[in-house]
């Protein structure tokens, strides 16, 4: 079964790997909305007639079961008939929504504000920013008047509001007033009577050296509260305003070794948050910059400028000025090394925008071809792992435009996307190996670092591929030395994955069993879920397949309790087939797409070849045998991450079960 995600805070939503479900009506919304507030209990049947119709018609507990059996259709599309639901269960007098842990925003907001309660101020932070991150809009946006959720919808919005309050204070604790300042006044802003947030308000202020400022919040702290309230405001409240007058030396941080460049940046960007103003261009072009920036610095930070990275673009359509949102969407030029999205949904609404803006900009020439060439190659970026026709057209525009403009760093980016869009069938190292090597050139003769970077982790992946073990460590080293040099932590992420599968691919299972687990503890908060998801038990399971004689008949067991991401539907037939059920086997089997467009493509194919033969499916056998067939020289190992072997080896194995009379 895929994964499903459920979203709660905005609008009630649920989505799959391949994108979100059509939930059909309001009523079919309302019943999950209120089996996900339940929290994984019984909601009896009763209880949901209740709660749907203020005066019941006949017939409601009958429509109860029919909008249940919708979204059991919905949220598990490939159930077999008759097969139980292991999602929207039956249980006793009523139904029950049993997800994965973590697979409700809600619940993983939750446990993130209760981590960075116990975590220090410097990983507290990025655990805070990633709770507010989920947030869409007001909880159960659309169930406002339910009685059944007005309870939970305060609570969440309660602890939503904390969860501001203490992101500022550890942004005080840690010295970045300037950065609290914004997000205290929005919030302010619809709740002017929480003295913390004031408070918080003030001392941001105090710190920035904006005395003034903060004696006036205090003040109209005070106005506020006896206005509406007819109150004096509160011991702490009043303690910060005497301590301000006083100028008390317990407002400063407390006196630490601080760099010259910490301090700089404190003044600096108090300076811009005072001099230009809120709603400027130059002050959001300015933003995306700092965006750009904070994507390289390591997973919180890359997390947190994806987040931005979408706040942004928007803001930038608000001015309707299709050339400044070119300009924002085209300034992100962050590259990326692997082919799979970290957010479908995210990534859809920026091609939307860049797609807009494209359309929108004037006829070609100047700077609107260097804008064209930016928005395009985001298409093609944010288009990877899809099947359309559109990526591959973008990234080849993209491409033919900046070599037009002999723009180095235009076409750095165009051709990472490129990189993207070349994953289309089996056997395409070679290409991916070539334009890893433009890249290495370029951008080592232009300065451009972070290019350099992905040329040499686009060389390893390839060389891998192509069993070139000798330069694949070549260009590992090269890695490793750039991002320790110029503070890229996350290229090191990739390297390590790529000394685990080594090990593997060298004929040391055990070793490469516990490499892989310490890489994928790295993975955790690296902020790359697109390549996260499946990828541990994925390895593990390449080390179980790549131990047996190629193409082996052996069962092989399968723990869907673990996260298989988006490879659970390569791996669900092993386990239907060791559960004892052939035939649900062979369903899925030829049920399976083709694999996606990315650098697993090959993997995805061994591991349906693996199933076909233990299934005597001569169909999915050939189908398998024909996508792999333009590989035969390479190892399944495209990403770089963990092999499943030699394509040739799988190819004969599959050749002579094809050759056999009459069966496999």
């Amino acid at each position: 079964m895929e994964r499903v995600a459920f979203g709660v805070l905005g609008p009630v939503v649920a989505e799959s790997g391949a994108g979100p479900l059509a939930l059909k009506g309001p009523r079919h919304r309302a019943v999950l909305a209120r089996l996900v507030v339940a929290r994984r209990r019984v909601v009896p049947v009763a209880r949901l007639v209740e709660d749907l119709w203020a005066d019941p018609p006949p017939g409601a507990v009958g429509a109860v079961q029919t909008f249940v059996g919708a979204l059991r259709r919905a949220l598990e599309p490939d159930r077999p008939r008759r097969a139980p639901s292991r999602l929207l269960v039956t249980e006793g007098p009523g139904y029950a929504l049993r997800p994965e842990p973590g697979a409700v925003d809600a619940w993983r907001f939750e446990a993130d504000l209760a981590a960075a309660a116990e975590w220090p101020a410097e990983r507290a932070l990025p655990r805070l920013e990633d709770a507010l991150g989920l947030w869409r809009g007001p909880a159960y946006a659309e169930f406002a008047d339910e009685d059944w959720a007005r309870a939970e919808r305060a609570r969440l919005g309660e602890l939503r509001l904390q969860a501001e309050e203490r992101r500022a204070g550890v942004l005080l604790t840690l010295g970045r007033a300037a950065e609290a300042v914004p997000g205290l006044e929005v919030l302010l802003s619809g709740h002017p009577l929480r003295e913390e947030a004031r408070r918080l308000l003030a001392l941001a202020l105090y710190r920035q050296g904006r005395q003034g400022d903060a004696l006036a919040a205090l003040r109209e702290a005070r106005s506020v509260l006896a206005d509406r309230l007819g109150v004096d405001p509160g011991p702490a409240l009043r303690r910060l305003e005497a301590d301000v007058l006083a100028q008390a030396p317990g407002l400063d941080l407390p006196a630490e070794p601080a760099a010259t460049a910490a301090r700089l940046w404190t003044r600096a960007t108090a300076a811009y948050d005072r001099t230009v103003a809120g709603g400027a261009r130059a002050r959001l072009e300015a933003t995306v910059g700092l965006i750009r920036n904070l994507a390289v610095t390591g997973g919180g930070g890359l997390e947190e400028a994806q987040r931005h990275r979408l706040e942004a673009v928007t803001a930038a359509e608000e001015f309707g000025d299709p050339e400044l949102t070119a300009r924002v969407i085209g300034a992100y030029d962050v590259p990326a090394i692997w082919t799979r999205s970290d957010d479908p949904t995210r990534a859809r609404r920026i091609v939307a925008a860049a797609e807009r803006a494209l359309a929108a900009l004037p006829a070609s020439g100047g700077s609107q071809d260097a804008a064209r060439c930016r928005l395009l190659a985001t298409i093609a970026l944010e288009t990877r792992g899809i099947r359309t026709p559109r990526g591959p057209e973008a990234a080849r525009d993209a491409e033919a435009i900046a070599r037009r403009l002999d723009d180095p760093a235009l076409l750095a980016f165009a051709l990472d996307a490129v990189f993207m869009q070349s994953c289309t069938r089996a056997g395409l190292a070679p290409r991916r190996d070539a334009i890893g090597a433009e890249l290495v050139e370029l951008a080592a003769r232009h300065g451009l670092v972070t290019y350099e970077v992905l040329g040499h982790l686009i060389r390893v992946q390839a060389r891998s591929a192509l069993a070139d073990f000798a330069a694949a460590d070549r260009h590992a080293a090269a890695t490793d030395a750039l991002a320790e040099r110029h503070e890229l932590p996350l290229a090191g992420v990739f390297t390590q994955w790529y000394r685990a599968m080594r090990l593997a691919a060298h004929g040391r299972p055990g070793q490469a069993a516990t490499a892989y687990r310490a890489a994928a503890a790295r993975l955790h908060g690296a902020g790359m879920p697109g390549l996260e998801r499946g990828l541990l038990p994925l390895a593990l399971l390449s080390l179980r397949l790549t131990s047996e004689e190629p193409l082996s008949t052996a069962p092989v067991a399968i723990d869907r309790g673990l996260d298989w991401g988006p490879f659970r539907p390569w791996t669900e037939p092993f386990a239907l087939l060791a559960d004892g059920r052939p035939a649900e086997a062979r369903a899925a089997l030829r049920a399976l797409p083709e694999p996606p467009p990315d650098l697993l493509y090959e993997a995805c194919c061994v591991l349906e070849a693996h199933v076909a033969l233990r299934l005597g499916d001569r169909a999915a056998l050939r189908r398998a045998h024909d996508r792999l067939l333009p590989a035969a020289g390479e190892l399944a190992a495209g990403g770089g991450l963990f092999t499943l072997g030699p394509v040739s080896d799988h190819l004969g194995g599959m050749a002579d079960a094809l050759r056999t009379p009459g069966g496999m």
